[in-house]
């Protein structure tokens, strides 16, 4: 269903919109009938162009997190109808769930699913496996839904279970000649997003450098990403390095906010916010490992709206702050600092709250959106239902979306047509 376009720019239109629309339907009608085929050309190109700048997509640099750890949330078809009206065009999910494939079919979002990591040493060791992975979770969802990318785990390097570095890079391997074999690998990414837990040091950014207990699994994962043109995907959260340390790090610093900001003395650069310093400090430790041309994607980062006692920063204010901040920094499709050509692309964890996820308070409070599909802060979204923060929402079909208005408009140059 096509989103509802912002009403506040619709509506003044509307009234000329119409008049136009009833002039080219009387020039139709009283014209010599010959020119009526060109006068129809016209309005059918006219119509056409109206259609796409109402359902204009979005430009690229800015995703969001579909979590679903919650039982409350809406459905997947809700969901789609949300991301459309907030002309979000590129999502991440974490499983290759089938009624969330079923539902973004010809929504014109691109979405990256996720290969857990639960699945990870059977798919290492067993190319069949990947083969059948792919036929069930992939192939049967093309080209309807958008599906652009594979994440093969997630935060792999780096944690706990140190058996999964060994088995990564097989795994990641596997799922692309999976796709080769079955004529896809040109129409999807395989990736696998990284915490900053792979790296040694961050600060100041020209510092940037992986941990040598990382290098055996990372470097052959890059060798392989260099090979097939795959960028690097690190979740990169202000956030939670502001609350582990809150006495030392500015918090204006980490928001987006006017702040001395921090001064790289060996680049001479300085950095107005700590999320441009995370991402060059990840093309530096790439650049140290002789990957400087592998573009780095932030494929996580947020704020969360509640915390525990001990989780400094964690409220509204600041969460909105950060969003909001990160998404006009976003929308401006420049670069960092060090990488000024190089334009940033990010997605926000996460779409909703979701309740049933384990770990600190925060962990549940990351949504742009709560539960009820009502926005959690006004950053300039609009939620499935009113909310509190914002009056605006976004109507559950109605008289104004865009398809019931170029129907409208296109019933009333038939009738001149037709002289009804």
């Amino acid at each position: 269903m096509p989103y509802l376009p912002n009403r506040e720019a619709l509506y003044p239109k509307l009234p000329s919109l119409l008049h136009i629309l009833l002039i080219t339907g009387n020039k139709i009608y009283v014209t010599n009938k010959k020119k009526m085929t060109s006068y129809l050309s016209l309005f059918l190109c006219l119509i056409l162009l109206f259609n796409v700048l109402v359902a204009d997509a979005f430009t690229g640099t800015y995703g969001i997190n579909y979590g679903r750890i919650a039982d409350n949330i809406p459905a997947p078809e809700s969901v789609v109808t949300l991301l459309r009206a907030n002309k979000i065009k590129n999502v991440r999910i974490y499983d290759a769930d089938h009624s969330v494939l079923t539902a973004f079919k010809d929504s014109e979002i691109q979405i990256i699913i996720g290969l857990g990591n639960e699945f990870l040493k059977d798919i290492s060791v067993n190319e069949d496996r990947a083969v059948e992975w792919v036929k069930i979770n992939v192939q049967p969802y093309l080209p309807g839904t958008l599906i652009r990318g594979i994440a093969v785990g997630n935060e792999v390097l780096g944690g706990g279970d140190t058996e999964l570095w060994e088995v990564l890079v097989p795994a990641v391997k596997n799922v692309y000649n999976a796709l080769e074999k079955l004529d896809l690998s040109h129409k999807i990414e395989v990736s696998s997003p990284h915490s900053e837990a792979v790296f040694d040091n961050t600060y100041p950014p020209s510092a940037g450098a992986f941990k040598e207990s990382i290098l055996p699994y990372m470097l052959p994962l890059l060798n392989f990403s260099k090979q097939i043109g795959s960028p690097f995907y690190i979740n990169a959260y202000p956030f939670l390095a502001y609350k582990s340390d809150p006495s030392h790090i500015d918090l204006n610093y980490a928001l987006f906010e006017k702040s001395s900001g921090i001064y790289d003395a060996k680049t001479k650069l300085h950095y107005d916010n700590m999320f441009e310093a995370m991402i060059d400090a990840a093309y530096f430790a790439l650049e140290k490992t002789g990957f400087e041309k592998m573009a780095v994607i932030c494929s996580e980062t947020g704020w969360a709206s509640q915390g525990d006692e001990n989780e400094a920063g964690a409220n509204v204010k600041n969460a909105r702050t950060y969003n909001k901040n990160l998404h006009k920094l976003l929308l401006k499709k420049k670069g960092t600092p060090h990488r000024p050509k190089m334009v940033m692309r990010a997605y926000v964890f996460a779409l909703f709250n979701e309740n049933q996820k384990r770990g600190p308070t925060s962990e549940r409070n990351f949504g742009l959106f709560k539960a009820d599909g009502s926005i959690a802060y006004k950053i300039g979204f609009r939620g499935l239902v009113p909310s509190s923060a914002s009056k605006d929402f976004v109507l559950r079909g109605g008289f104004w979306s865009s398809q019931w208005f170029i129907a409208l408009a296109s019933a009333v140059v038939l009738t001149q047509f037709l002289d009804l």
